[in-house]
């Protein structure tokens, strides 16, 4: 696969064997995943919230337990200066979703400094895979290598006594080298102390894709240059409901407030073969199509795709099996969830920012 990022102070974007795969305009508001000093509003303990002054128009969200169980952040008042990263900017009416459970990304890890939780990627399921990389984590952890003698003194998933910090493991770290992790942890560190001194150097979409890709493979950086006519025509196509696949089939996106629905169908496809082969063939090129359109949309939240109806399991297995190898391109958290009672397609993809349509870029 021949992977090109095109880097530009308008907008960045990623193309691969030539298709467009992800578009995300530059907008100079967009603050998802920053760290940074905020003033404590109100507490409203109703809603086990606060509401966080971080320069917006609106008071940040903040809920007052996080996620992790092992995030070790004090108490808040009113009237604190605390640090908070920005989850999910400020859209329409509501302010930003903020957490104090820090992360700072790199290309193999995830420093979490406000915690002492140590993890693997969920994309790793192989049990022995993710076992390996736990120890490998708490090698990275224990700075003197000893993880046998700390795991004596804590819990596997979290850091050995003595440590302030936790760490996950990326898909990436599966094939580097421990001196490249070891590196890539004290860099890690070192922004979190520069963080920690008031210095708050904002992560642009330029920065977020050379790091994800980088340890998946980048073969060109275009800095300055537009789109090819071809991509610039691929990216207009995303704003349509209807996209047809190369053999006449089609997919039609529907985004809904709380889900996107999906629907492929099998149109004028005309190629040779049964009924069967036929659905499956559309299914299968579907899959590709879904993943393309997921990424270059941004979709997020819940994902429903109706594909057409399969009434041999084994066909049913093969797509689902496509999905799952197609979304292994996906450098956003995708998680294919299997077949609902009803025969749908439920996977869930986690937030990052939002879709670029709507911020009627085109």
């Amino acid at each position: 696969m021949e992977r090109v990022l095109y880097l530009t102070d308008t907008f960045c974007a990623v193309a691969e064997d030539h298709r467009l795969t992800e578009y995300i305009p530059v907008r100079k508001e967009d603050r998802t995943g920053l760290i940074m000093s905020g003033k404590v509003n109100r507490i409203m303990s109703g809603l086990e919230a606060a509401f966080v002054d971080i320069g917006g128009a609106k008071d940040g969200f903040l809920p007052l337990k996080e996620n992790s169980q092992s995030f070790q952040g004090p108490p808040i008042h009113s009237g604190d200066r605390i640090l908070v990263q920005i989850r999910r900017e400020e859209t329409g009416g509501k302010g930003a979703n903020l957490s104090r459970d820090l992360s700072i990304p790199g290309s193999y890890l995830i420093l979490m400094p406000m915690n002492r939780h140590i993890g693997v990627s969920a994309r790793i399921q192989d049990e022995e895979t993710r076992k390996q990389l736990m120890l490998l984590g708490r090698e990275l952890v224990f700075r003197e290598g000893n993880a046998d003698h700390a795991s004596k003194k804590s819990g596997f998933d979290e850091a050995p006594q003595g440590q302030n910090f936790g760490l996950i493991l990326r898909e990436s770290a599966l094939t580097a080298e421990k001196d490249i992790l070891r590196r890539e942890l004290s860099l890690l560190l070192s922004q979190w102390e520069s963080i920690r001194n008031g210095q708050f150097s904002p992560s642009g979409p330029d920065t977020e894709l050379i790091r994800d890709y980088t340890p998946r493979g980048i073969d060109r950086i275009l800095r300055d240059m537009p789109l090819s006519p071809d991509l610039e025509r691929q990216r207009k196509e995303s704003l349509s409901r209807i996209i047809r696949l190369p053999h006449g089939g089609n997919i039609v996106i529907d985004r809904c407030e709380a889900l996107t629905v999906i629907d492929v169908n099998s149109a004028s496809d005309s190629r040779e073969g049964s009924r069967r082969e036929t659905t499956l063939r559309t299914n299968l090129e579907a899959c590709w199509e879904i993943m393309i359109q997921t990424r270059l949309r941004n979709l997020s939240g819940i994902l429903i795709i109706d594909f057409i109806d399969m009434m041999e399991i084994e066909d049913q297995r093969k797509v689902l099996e496509t999905m799952e190898e197609a979304f292994r391109q996906d450098r956003i958290k995708t998680v294919i969830h299997g077949y609902t009672s009803l025969g749908l397609m439920e996977m869930t993809r986690k937030r990052s920012r939002s879709p670029w349509q709507e911020h009627q870029f085109t």
